[in-house]
């Protein structure tokens, strides 16, 4: 059946991935066209986490796309439709620009790397928090609300952290 409806896997998993990320979008734009100042990380950052936490609470409990976004992102196959369908977005692209304008000291290798480190995080701790309250164990933040600030706290100090030189070979 799912073959009829969807016909491959990687089809499938693509028209879940762009369910969900038409209204992550959405909600990426209004939060974009309300900038200000260009130079606040914590305002990149936020446009960047708070949409995912806030469709994810909109789900209601228990939720999977987390955890579904999770898997996808092991499997080398179908993480390239993970990867593409979110960098084709350009709302994020705009995002990401800003983010690293307020970053141009950062060395390229030092961006690439604490990127690496933020979409880690940015797949696993809503993966995690949607397990947590599938399972009904505790968390650490109590509304996905809460949980977005706490997120955006973490990637400021990941994004701000210094910079130790490479040692010399």
């Amino acid at each position: 059946m799912v073959g009829y409806h969807f016909g491959t896997k990687t089809d499938l998993v693509r028209a879940v991935v762009r369910r969900h990320s038409e209204a992550i979008e959405r909600s990426r734009e209004a939060m974009l066209a309300r900038i200000v100042d260009g130079d606040d990380l914590r305002e990149w950052l936020d446009c960047l986490v708070r949409p995912t936490f806030d469709h994810l609470d909109s789900l209601g409990s228990p939720t999977w796309y987390a955890r579904f976004g999770a898997q996808v992102m092991t499997d080398p196959a179908l993480r390239e439709i993970l990867v593409d369908e979110s960098l084709g977005s350009p709302v994020l692209l705009r995002i990401l620009d800003g983010l690293h304008a307020c970053l141009p000291e950062l060395p390229a290798a030092v961006r690439r790397e604490r990127g690496d480190v933020g979409r880690h995080l940015l797949v696993h701790v809503p993966a995690e928090r949607e397990r947590a309250l599938a399972e009904g164990a505790p968390t650490t933040r109590a509304t996905w609300s809460d949980a977005a600030s706490g997120l955006v706290d973490v990637l400021v100090g990941v994004w701000l952290a210094p910079v130790t030189p490479a040692p010399d070979h």
